[in-house]
């Protein structure tokens, strides 16, 4: 009776990450994907792990194959949509998971395996909450055509400098998130398609979240079948909606004590949403603009009068609804000084067209809305800097009146 008493304990609950699959008619590479997918990760993973194939309506044998896979490897289930988006198949999946981790990676899996481990370690240890992987980093190694390269770096710097993002790729399929913060943040996320990951990463920033960037070896699948013209209109549509609901007052959800205590420089929070918000009207009116002149006269022309154009009118603009100053004193000089921001975009914009030129002869109109784009962002930030504390700078009107 003297024994000692051995106390039982139940092992600790192994931490589960779930991988969503968004697959659409992918019949070609599906199977051979998810099992080198499965293969891999049961090899070296050293978490649970499941792999959901998400299944968004497609139309040709990919249904079949995945119900297959979900019945051969242990750790593979299929889920099927009736509606196209692959935004709409992992809000799916990822609202009604019970792991700690989700994840979704491309079906072509161009991103290497090797990076997966080190994007959700911090997500599982608490470190951060949500995680990407970036092809724009420096210690990225990617593998793609020059058109590609191009449309990717515009639609990222658009969004740094129009929108404030601190991210560096918003499009790599290749993210994570912890579940209990991707599940708060979904209900505020409208996009169904491909802006959804750039609408969560925005909202996510938004609330002072902590996003993980892991640099990946990427290599373009050449089969892709992504419309890359069509997804750039969508993102910019996006874009505009994001800027306009955070305006009115973006979505509500818990955030850390430390978030709410952080602010941003006096005056700075009211005046970046209305200028995102101008800035990329006048980004959407700039490009109708230089498409319609670039009908009738060269890139480089066209792209000079679409800029004078908005340029006047996104200094009134701001003028009156971002710093708040009304009436017709000072406005000639207002639009002088502005002219300098005007100056520096035709410049940048000018110079990307000419490499462009140099780089990729003949290129598409497209391709060269992706340089005007680029161009044009890197002006945009310059822009706000100039207006804030320079053309609209408080103190300079006070000197004036002096």
């Amino acid at each position: 009776m003297g024994g000692s008493v051995k106390q039982l304990t139940a092992p600790p609950r192994t931490r589960l990450v779930e991988i969503v699959v968004p697959v659409y008619n992918e019949q070609r590479v599906l199977a051979e994907s998810v099992r080198r997918l499965h293969a891999y990760l049961a090899g070296t993973f050293p978490y649970g792990f499941r792999i959901t194939i998400a299944d968004n309506a497609s139309t040709d044998a990919t249904w079949r194959i995945a119900t297959d896979l979900g019945r051969e490897l242990s750790h593979v289930r299929a889920v099927h949509l009736d509606a196209k988006g692959r935004g709409r198949a992992l809000r799916r999946v990822w609202s009604e998971s019970d792991a700690d981790v989700v994840s979704y990676m491309d079906v072509d899996l161009s991103t290497d395996l090797d990076a997966f481990l080190p994007l959700v370690a911090p997500l599982l240890s608490g470190h951060s909450d949500l995680a990407i992987g970036t092809r724009l980093s420096r210690g990225a190694n990617v593998v793609r055509g020059p058109k590609r390269e191009l449309i990717s770096r515009s639609y990222n710097l658009l969004l740094r400098s129009a929108m404030g993002a601190g991210f560096s790729d918003a499009q790599c399929g290749f993210k994570a998130a912890r579940t209990e913060i991707v599940q708060a943040l979904l209900p505020a996320v409208e996009d169904e398609e491909w802006f959804f990951d750039t609408e969560l990463l925005l909202l996510a920033e938004r609330h002072g979240l902590r996003i993980h960037e892991v640099p990946v070896d990427w290599v373009d699948d050449p089969d892709s079948r992504v419309d890359i013209v069509r997804t750039a209109a969508d993102d910019l549509r996006g874009m505009a909606r994001v800027a306009r609901r955070t305006l009115s007052g973006a979505a509500r959800i818990p955030v850390p004590p430390r978030v709410q205590k952080a602010r941003l420089p006096n005056g700075m929070a009211r005046q970046l949403p209305s200028f995102a918000v101008i800035g990329v009207i006048s980004t959407l009116a700039h490009l109708a603009l230089f498409v319609t002149l670039r009908l009738v006269v060269p890139a480089v022309v066209a792209n000079g009068l679409a800029l004078l154009v908005t340029a006047v009118a996104n200094t009134a603009a701001n003028r009156r609804f971002t710093f708040g100053v009304t009436g017709r004193a000072g406005a000639l000089r207002h639009q002088l000084e502005g002219g300098l921001a005007f100056l520096i975009g035709l410049v940048l914009s000018t110079g990307g067209l000419a490499l462009l030129g140099h780089l990729v002869p003949g290129a598409s109109t497209a391709v060269e809305l992706a340089a005007v784009v680029a161009a044009n962002a890197l002006a945009t930030l310059v822009r706000f800097l100039l207006l804030r504390v320079w053309v609209f700078n408080p103190r300079r009107a006070k000197e004036g009146a002096r």
